[in-house]
């Protein structure tokens, strides 16, 4: 009888099932333990870092956070015709006794950067207890009116003042002082182009009256003394009124040599002892000028005759007077 052979793929592919069936079962449970333990020792690991972490952590919360010696006591804010200390604190709600760490300074620089009157802020800490602050505020060119659209002339806190790039913002109460003799640029209602607190004010009105009012800073540093109200009268001119209510006409350019013909013509008038009520300024030869009326000055009364006996009881007077000098 011949014997059977076995090919050598079945041989390979039976041995394979075999082992399968008899190796399997406690390889698969090796391997299951030795997951778990690489898994333990990686939560041990883990463990000993969140325990090393927190034990950092507590460490620098008890070194800065509670550390009586970072404790705010001083803010230095440089000086500013926006805000100062107190308002600072009021505005932004800094508790003045808090840990300087604990104050979140993103938020401080957030809050003040807001404010309309304020373009730009920094804050910083500077150990071990002062929190320095560096704002930079707008400077005010002129005070914003526009009646026609509830905004009347109003120089005090809170009313409306534009910068030189033309942004509105309230007049801070610390402010008041070097802006109440600012003038007043008085626009016409307009709904397309209203005025919003903190934005760049686009009534097309502005930008001529703010050209008038730096020329006129330029050619005469006391401008701002004797100007009153400035706004436009029509497409080619403009209407300036001092405080003594001159009212001068000036045209859209030119403006230093106007201004200087005006100041000319008020110090003449004041020298001569009249009052200018209006003048055109746009004409470089004869400039139209009127006068405003003055009251009459008080005629003399005059005085009557003496009488005879008037005449002989001053005689009398006189003669009497001469003896008692002589005796």
């Amino acid at each position: 009888m011949k014997k059977r052979r076995t090919s050598t793929t079945c041989r390979r592919a039976t041995t394979s099932v075999l082992e399968a069936r008899v190796i399997s079962p406690r390889i698969f449970w090796y391997k299951c333990l030795g997951f778990l333990g690489g898994l333990a020792k990686l939560s041990f690991v883990l463990a000993a870092i969140a325990a090393v972490g927190w034990g950092i952590w507590q460490g620098v919360h008890k070194a800065f956070y509670q550390n009586p010696d970072f404790t705010l006591r001083a803010i230095d804010l440089n000086p500013n015709p926006v805000i100062d200390e107190a308002g600072l604190a009021e505005i932004t709600g800094l508790d003045l006794a808090s840990n300087l760490f604990e104050i979140d300074i993103e938020n401080l620089e957030a809050k003040l950067s807001s404010l309309p009157a304020i373009t730009e802020a920094h804050v910083d800490r500077h150990l071990p207890d002062t929190l320095v602050v560096r704002v930079s505020t707008r400077m005010p060119q002129a005070w914003i009116a526009c009646p026609d659209a509830g905004i009347p002339v109003n120089r005090a806190a809170g009313g409306i003042l534009a910068d030189r790039s033309g942004v509105a913002y309230p007049c801070p109460e610390l402010q008041l002082e070097s802006a109440a003799k600012l003038p007043v640029i008085v626009l016409s209602g307009s709904p397309e182009h209203e005025i919003k607190v903190g934005e760049k004010i686009s009534h097309p009105e502005l930008r001529p009256c703010l050209a008038l009012l730096e020329s006129s800073n330029r050619t005469d540093a006391e401008a701002a003394r004797w100007i009153d109200t400035v706004r436009q009268a029509n497409a080619w001119s403009l209407l300036l009124t001092t405080h003594e209510k001159t009212l001068a006409t000036f045209g859209l350019r030119d403006h230093p040599r106007q201004i200087r013909r005006l100041r000319e013509a008020l110090g003449h008038a004041q020298r001569k002892g009249y009052t200018i009520d209006t003048i055109n300024l746009i004409p470089k030869e004869n400039v139209p000028i009127t006068l405003r009326d003055v009251a009459p000055a008080p005629r003399a009364i005059p005085v009557p005759e003496p009488s005879p006996d008037e005449r002989r009881a001053e005689r009398r007077v006189q003669d009497l007077n001469s003896l008692l000098n002589h005796d």
